[in-house]
């Protein structure tokens, strides 16, 4: 699995993600600037409720320009056994079932999924409970990770 490649596939939808959402915000801003949206009583809402749907999107395009960022200055680093997973780390882990699941620890962008090879990736930062249990971790080690009343136990079968 090329690391390079899936880091490419990351800056990619999160660049085609901010596009989007800066049109949305941008359509969303007009719509709550236009004439016709102006309130004529005070049950007349619409130019108010875009005005909320510009500011949510302006401020999600916000924050994926700032992954976007974080991601364009991230050097990617071989696994290196001695310090474990760390941020730039793709990572193979089985589930108590046997099932796998392909995580790349990012800096931001938490929940993102791209796909290569017929394989989901998911973005995962070391803020979450998962990411947290992995830092330091190399293959073969088992990570445990609450998740509301119960516990999951993960093998990392992986590390790249």
């Amino acid at each position: 699995m090329d690391k390079a490649h899936i880091h490419r596939l990351i800056l990619d939808k999160l660049g085609a993600d901010l596009q989007l959402l800066q049109r949305a915000a941008q359509t969303a801003y007009e719509a709550a600037t236009h004439a016709e949206n102006i309130a004529e009583n005070k049950y007349d809402t619409l130019g108010l409720e875009a005005s909320y749907l510009a500011t949510g999107q302006a401020r999600r395009a916000a924050e994926i320009k700032q992954a976007l960022s974080l991601f364009e200055s991230l050097s990617l680093r071989p696994f290196d056994p001695a310090r474990g997973i760390q941020l730039s780390a793709l990572v193979v882990l089985a589930n108590e079932d046997g099932g796998e699941q392909w995580l790349f620890l990012g800096p931001e962008a938490a929940g993102l999924k791209v796909v290569d090879q017929g394989r989901e990736i998911t973005v995962i930062s070391p803020r979450s409970p998962l990411g947290q249990a992995l830092l330091g971790k190399a293959e073969g080690a088992e990570v445990a990770v609450v998740i509301g009343n119960g516990t999951q136990t993960f093998e990392v079968l992986e590390v790249h």
